[in-house]
């Protein structure tokens, strides 16, 4: 979704998790086995802040990066942040074969995903200027609903055209912030 939208509005794009990845030279599911998730925090922190004082680009952040106060504060005070909103039921759909996120590695993934929403879905609610339901519609149909509440809401787009997206419906599973 974030690479799409940055190709729409001729803006850079980087996934916070893939720098992690990338800085780390492992999985974020290995550091977290082997760090714990409080390491992986002050880790994703540090790229979050990184990432919001650079230049204007689409950041795209892993679904926990909202837990930290400094994150949630340096989200929405740098950049637009857009909440794509799923019902735990759907990002269950989307992501039941996943095996490569380490917090839904449990008994019961589906009730896992019912919790982090309880718990999250208010942070990302504090943090966003605009809140997207995803449901079903296309990766294509949802960069549009992105690009107009961004040009409603007066944030500066610069859309280049694109060809529609064949890949389909991707995993929502963060905010997305355009700088």
């Amino acid at each position: 979704m974030g690479r799409q939208l940055a190709r729409r509005i001729a803006l850079p794009f980087f996934d916070s998790d893939h720098v992690i990845e990338h800085r780390l030279g492992c999985s974020i599911r290995e550091f977290f086995e082997r760090e714990g998730e409080e390491r992986f925090r002050d880790l994703e922190a540090s790229v979050i802040d990184e990432l919001t004082a650079g230049p204007t680009c689409v950041v795209s952040t892993g679904g926990g990066s909202v837990l930290r106060p400094e994150n949630r504060e340096r989200l929405n005070q740098r950049g637009t942040v857009v909440y794509l909103r799923s019902t735990p039921e759907e990002v269950f759909r989307r992501l039941r074969h996943d095996r490569n996120r380490p917090l839904l590695q449990v008994a019961d993934p589906q009730q896992r995903l019912k919790d982090l929403y309880a718990e999250r879905d208010p942070l990302y609610r504090q943090t966003a200027h605009f809140v997207i339901e995803t449901g079903r519609p296309s990766v294509a149909m949802l960069v549009n609903m992105i690009v107009m509440q961004l040009e409603l809401g007066g944030a500066a787009t610069q859309e280049v055209p694109v060809e529609p997206d064949a890949s389909g419906p991707q995993p929502s599973t963060g905010s997305r912030s355009v700088r």
